[in-house]
Order: C-alpha cells, then sequence, then structure tokens
C-alpha cells in the first residue's frame, strides 16, 4: 500500500507542475481515493456471504471461516493475517452502525468514522486530500472540549448597614440536576463528535466521502447519544432546591460579585456553569456612599452657623459621635471627619465621613432683631478695623 500512494504523490507532484493547477488538484484527488477503492477489502466476499445476509448467517459464517484460518490450525503462510482480516470483517458486519457506514461509503470511510476526523495517518477523504495540497488541517475542529452550561447573574439587594457591619444571607436556589439513573439512557454512537454534534459521513461522488456537521441535541459527549423515550430519565433531569451561605464581609461594594461554582443547571455531557450574586445596594435615608467614604448632609440655624455649635449624630452601626464646630460655618460648607466612612475591604481602616452644612435662614426678622443684628455686626467690623 505504501508503494501505491507514493507513486500517486508522484504523479501529483508532476502534475502540480502543469500550467493548469486546480485541474491538476482535481485529478490528484481522483487518483487518490481510486487507490483507496481498489485497496478497501470487501468484507462480504471475506466472510463468502452477499450484501443482504442476516445477523445469524454473518456469524456462522465468522464461525466457519475462523476456524479455517485460525493459526493454531491453519500453518499455511499468511493464514494468521487472513484470520486478522476476517476478524475484522465480522467486528464491522455484526455491528448495525459500522455495517450501514461500510454499505454506504467502504472501508475507507468506515476508518474515517472511526478516527472521528482527528487524523489517524493516511489519507481520510475528500476534505482529507485537499489539506494535503493547501496545508493545515482541514478546518477541523476540537469537538471534545469541556462545554458549560450557561452562568447565571442575580440581582442581592442589600442595605448600607449590612455592608457596613457585614452580613450572612441564607438564600434558596431552584436548578436543573440530572436524574439519578440518567447514565443508564445513553448509547454509543461514533457520529457524536461532542455535546450538541454530530458528524455524519456523506457519499458526494462515487469514492468520496465527505464528513458532514449537523446540530443534534441528543449527541451527550463524544461517542454518546442520549436515548429516545428512556424510563429510567425520561426528561434528563430533574428540579432540586439547594440552600447556599451567601456571606457579605464588611466594606463589600455595589456591583461586586458573590460566585458559587459549578451550581447552574446541569447537563448531560456538559459541566455546571457558575452563580453569582450581584450585590446592589439599597438607597439610604442618612447617608450617601462613593466607595469608602461617605457623605451627609446636615441642616443648622443662622444662629448656629454664626457662633459655633455642636450636634450628635448616629452612625450605620447605631452609635453616636459628636461634631463641634466652634467657627463661623459658611453655606454648603463641607466638613471631613477621618475614619467614620465605610470600613475599607482589605481591613486596614475606615474611609471617611463628608458633612456639608446647610444654613437654614429665617423667612423674616422683626424691626427689633434687625436693629439688633445691625448693631453686634457694625461693632464688630469697627473693631476690626481698629
Amino acid at each position: 500500500r505504501p508503494s501505491n500512494f507514493q507513486s500517486t504523490n508522484s504523479i501529483c507532484t508532476m502534475l502540480q507542475s502543469q500550467p493548469s493547477f486546480m485541474g491538476a488538484i482535481f485529478v490528484c484527488v481522483l487518483l487518490t481515493t481510486f487507490v483507496l477503492a481498489v485497496q478497501a477489502g470487501d468484507f462480504y466476499k471475506l466472510l463468502g456471504i452477499s450484501r443482504d445476509a442476516t445477523s445469524k448467517e454473518i456469524k456462522k459464517a465468522y464461525r466457519q471461516k475462523s476456524l479455517e484460518f485460525h493459526p493454531d490450525k491453519n500453518k499455511e503462510e499468511g493464514a494468521s493475517d487472513k484470520f486478522a482480516e476476517i476478524a475484522r470483517a465480522y467486528e464491522v458486519l455484526s455491528d448495525e452502525e459500522k455495517k450501514e457506514i461500510y454499505d454506504k461509503y467502504g472501508e475507507d470511510g468506515l476508518k474515517q468514522h472511526e478516527q472521528g476526523g482527528g487524523g489517524g495517518g493516511g489519507f481520510g477523504g475528500f476534505e482529507d486530500v485537499f489539506s494535503q495540497f493547501f496545508g493545515g488541517g482541514g478546518g477541523r475542529r476540537e469537538r471534545n472540549q469541556e462545554r458549560q452550561t450557561p452562568d447565571v447573574e442575580i440581582p442581592l439587594y442589600v442595605t448600607m448597614k449590612q455592608l457596613y457591619l457585614g452580613a450572612i444571607i441564607e438564600v434558596e436556589y431552584v436548578r436543573e440536576v440530572l436524574c439519578l439513573n440518567w447514565q443508564e439512557c445513553m448509547k454509543n454512537s461514533q457520529e457524536c463528535q461532542g455535546p450538541g454534534v454530530r458528524v455524519k459521513m456523506q457519499q458526494i461522488a462515487p469514492g468520496f466521502v465527505q464528513q458532514v456537521q449537523q446540530k443534534d441535541d441528543r449527541c451527550v459527549s463524544r461517542g454518546k447519544m442520549w436515548r429516545s423515550n428512556c424510563s429510567q430519565c425520561p426528561s434528563k433531569t430533574t428540579t432540586e432546591k439547594i440552600d447556599l451561605t451567601i456571606d457579605i464581609n464588611r466594606g463589600m461594594r455595589p456591583g461586586e460579585l458573590i460566585t458559587f461554582e459549578g451550581v447552574t443547571d446541569e447537563k448531560p455531557g456538559y459541566t455546571a456553569g457558575h452563580l453569582h450574586f450581584k450585590l446592589i445596594e439599597k438607597e439610604d435615608k442618612t447617608f450617601h456612599r462613593d466607595r469608602d467614604n461617605l457623605y451627609k448632609t446636615v441642616e443648622i440655624p443662622l444662629v448656629d452657623a454664626l457662633t459655633g455649635f455642636s450636634i450628635t449624630l448616629k452612625h450605620l452601626d447605631d452609635h453616636e459621635f459628636t461634631v463641634n464646630v466652634n467657627d463661623v460655618t459658611e453655606c454648603d460648607h463641607v466638613m471631613r471627619i477621618p475614619g467614620k466612612g465605610m470600613p475599607r475591604r482589605n481591613g486596614r481602616g475606615f474611609g471617611d465621613l463628608y458633612l456639608t452644612f446647610e444654613v437654614d435662614f429665617p423667612d423674616k426678622l422683626t424691626d427689633e432683631q434687625k436693629k439688633a443684628i445691625k448693631n453686634i455686626l457694625s461693632s464688630s467690623n469697627q473693631k476690626d478695623e481698629l
């Protein structure tokens, strides 16, 4: 067989030097396919049966031929090789799927099917022959990559207080899981090249075999197909409720994800995806947050803005603290209070609190009040001039 391939390749090399390169390619394909077709043995002739032989007739013929050429009983030269060919013929013709492929596409098509389009030496049909001339792997894809069901993202609404203190939240998640006996519902199928991927052999001309990739949800994984109407697991999956504990660390920020790996829906031939809880911070009535800092607006009367004041505030964890202001406070003045913001996620201290003061002016003043204010401010200005 190698000598035939070498001679064919020599002819192809000579033809490629001719002006009509594409015509030469086509002739090479025909020559190579012809060589393969001639070399392919006839399994039916090996067993001495017709193509419409029953399974019993195939089995009976195999027993007779295997006894005739068994190496222990037949010492003639070539008997062991003949015995191996007979065993191969019976292996194919006794398997309904392999027999159907062999009947349609011959031995070469069967070998290409068994290899799953993954090389294995020699020529593998129309696609492989062209790859010899144009290089590469004929656009083959890795069909046995591990696939994963889709990830799921769920919003988790939490208060600013929970993010300040940290919290543990128990949730119940409903998902689809494989039923207990799901593996009993699978059968072997060499056409399945991965989850949802089926590769069939299609004859496009005498001696030409082409692989056709199709979408088939029955394909569970490489070499495995789901059996229809399987009583052990009619719907492939069942509903399951699982309890999850969500641990919210102090100082976590809105938009962060808390992930549980491999807990989303299960599916034959797939690994379960990841479940993400996305933190959504509820609006707080007292504070506004930006990263690790907190902001609050405080309204003070005009007299406090002019004379100074002391206020007591309550934080997110309900502890109270006092803010003292002795100077005149302008409207919209911002005061920074270090260490009174949110906890830092790295555990190293806190952010800052920023207070914005809004001065509440009186709606009206009496004449006496106006006169008193003028006297106070006038005397104050005179002292400043001196």
